[in-house]
């Protein structure tokens, strides 16, 4: 059996319910998920208001590549920002995930393949969570089983390697995700069928060289093929960081927080 710790000492001195500060990563607890060694590093945005009688939707973020690492502070670069945001907050009430994946491991089964100019990604249809999808998913379930959630109103979203860990985890997770939004990831088009989760918005920039496009855009064709609702936003001119365009869709959480698990 998997020994599983989790340890709920904020570093930060004030209670979920206060207002978002001038910085808003002081917004976001601080946590850590240790479970036979490892340790998934996290942090926790409460809603405004916050009261523990009540149920609330919840957001998994998920960072890209760069963000690596053991600080717990660097998975906020992106996108903890938007959901800070205090009009935001007011509308939309709902707890924000941010775990940090370790600078030595990979969301998702994915092999990076490089030459002297370019990069290449195969993805897995299959095969052994990596360490740190493994404590992701353990730390899924710790949320889902101990906060006060809306269990038809789980949300998960991601970057570059994080858009990719959506896609896994998703399907690693059946019937626990209402919607997903992938921002320049990708995964193998041979998952799609296994995949449960019916509402997704994809966003991919079409000049990216980093992640090709075709990743997502190969996606896209096989969860419509196997029933999934679909929406995709290819932005002609952005390279790899798709997701300034993605944070700045003003549908995209009015979208995203409309979406019910059936």
């Amino acid at each position: 059996m998997q020994k599983c710790c989790l340890l709920l000492l904020p570093l930060i001195m004030f209670g979920p319910g206060t207002s978002a500060q001038t910085d808003y990563k002081a917004a976001y607890q601080k946590r850590w998920l240790v479970s036979d060694g490892d340790t998934l590093p996290w942090r926790i945005l409460y809603p405004q208001g916050y009261n523990s009688g009540q149920s609330y939707p919840v957001v998994f973020f998920l960072h890209g590549a760069g963000e690596r690492g053991s600080d717990n502070e660097k998975q906020l670069i992106h996108g903890a920002k938007l959901f800070a945001n205090d009009s935001l907050r007011k509308k939309f009430p709902a707890i924000v995930i941010m775990p940090q994946c370790s600078s030595n491991h990979y969301w998702s089964n994915v092999m990076r393949i490089y030459d002297s100019t370019n990069r290449f990604h195969v993805f897995q249809p299959g095969g052994m969570p990596t360490a740190t999808m493994n404590l992701l998913q353990l730390l899924v379930g710790y949320v889902l089983d101990s906060l006060p959630v809306k269990k038809d109103q789980v949300y998960v979203g991601g970057l570059s390697m994080g858009g990719m860990g959506t896609f896994e985890l998703v399907r690693r997770m059946p019937n626990t995700f209402a919607a997903a939004f992938p921002i320049c990831g990708g995964a193998n088009p041979a998952t799609a069928a296994t995949i449960t989760t019916k509402q997704w918005w994809i966003f991919h920039g079409a000049k990216d060289n980093v992640v090709d496009p075709q990743h997502s855009e190969r996606m896209v064709k096989a969860l419509k093929s196997s029933g999934k609702k679909v929406r995709y936003t290819l932005y002609p001119n952005a390279n790899h960081n798709s997701w300034d365009s993605a944070f700045a869709e003003p549908d995209l959480l009015p979208w995203l927080f409309s979406q019910r698990k059936q």
